[in-house]
């Protein structure tokens, strides 16, 4: 019996494992007596003993390769290390498992070389500006080279670009030179925008002091003109005002019943007060015989008296 209870324990050991259980992003290679037999995926498996062996347990994942900087030359012969950054997927486990020994090795190299190969078509200002270019013709070239290997690569970026000491203090001087100069040109500018505003400003103040000078000069001609409008209606109301009561005067007359002779007289003190102002043109009666006549009828009415 106990040989017998024995027996069962080993063989309970030997089918416990047996049984492999793969988690989910992974895959195994199983080989039976050292040649491949099959990849088993997510979930339970059932090997058989002593002649099938699991060979590699491959993560599936994507996977990031930070490489150290690699020396590159570019095409005018200037001399930088650059570090790259790889990432990529095992799309075939059994290609990764048998295609090329130690593959991270391998991708660091061929990322090392192809680096070499780009750069070296590129001079140094592109390099610096071209990170996006670079990152793609990586990629293309790396993803065609790893594919026998079961491997994709999704992702290259180049992470850092270290030029030599003496181009960078000359990067770094003709970035100052380039910012003292946008300074410079800034503040020519501003100077140039102050100098046109002010002579701006000047002009529209002179033409609002000749538009206001031409409006004074406008409101002034009106002011006098309306003024010897005024005084020459005024005048022109003085004279029909003294016509007026010289003609009420005469009709005064003529109603008491005044004769001739009266109405001469009248006529003829008329005649004096126009004489006698400061008009420049005197008129002078044609009937200057009748006035004679009249001046010696007043004599002897004078003298009757």
């Amino acid at each position: 019996m106990g040989p017998f209870i024995l027996l069962i324990i080993v063989l309970l050991i030997i089918l416990i494992s047996c049984i492999r259980i793969v988690p989910q992003a992974h895959a195994y290679v199983v080989e039976r007596l050292g040649a491949y037999k099959e990849t088993w995926s997510v979930g339970l498996h059932l090997k058989a003993p002593l002649i099938d062996r699991v060979a590699k347990n491959v993560n599936l994942k994507e996977q990031v390769i930070d490489f150290p900087p690699q020396p590159v030359i570019t095409k005018d012969n200037v001399t930088m290390q650059i570090d790259t950054v790889v990432y990529f997927q095992i799309t075939d486990p059994r290609l990764y498992c048998y295609g090329v020994e130690n593959p991270i090795m391998a991708i660091e190299n061929l990322t090392a070389t192809t680096l070499r190969n780009v750069i070296g078509d590129l001079e140094l200002d592109e390099t610096l500006t071209s990170r996006e270019t670079i990152n793609t013709k990586m990629r293309a070239s790396l993803d065609v080279a790893t594919d026998p290997w079961g491997i994709k690569i999704n992702r290259v970026e180049l992470k850092n670009i270290i030029p030599p000491a003496a181009i960078k203090d000359a990067m770094e001087k003709q970035m100052k030179a380039e910012r003292e100069r946008r300074e410079a040109i800034l503040i020519a500018e501003g100077e140039k925008k102050s100098t046109i505003l002010i002579a701006e400003g000047k002009k529209e103040s002179a033409i609002l002091d000749a538009e206001a000078e031409k409006q004074a000069a406008i409101l002034r001609a009106e002011a006098k003109k309306e003024a010897t409008v005024r005084e020459a209606e005024g005048q022109a109301e003085a004279i029909l005002k003294v016509q007026q009561a010289n003609a009420n005067g005469l009709k005064m007359l003529k109603e008491a019943g005044a004769d001739e002779k009266v109405m001469q007289l009248k006529s003829l003190e008329a005649f004096s007060k126009a004489a006698d102002g400061q008009a420049t043109k005197i008129i002078v009666p044609s009937d200057i015989a009748g006035l004679a006549g009249l001046a010696t009828s007043i004599s002897e009415v004078i003298k009757e008296k």
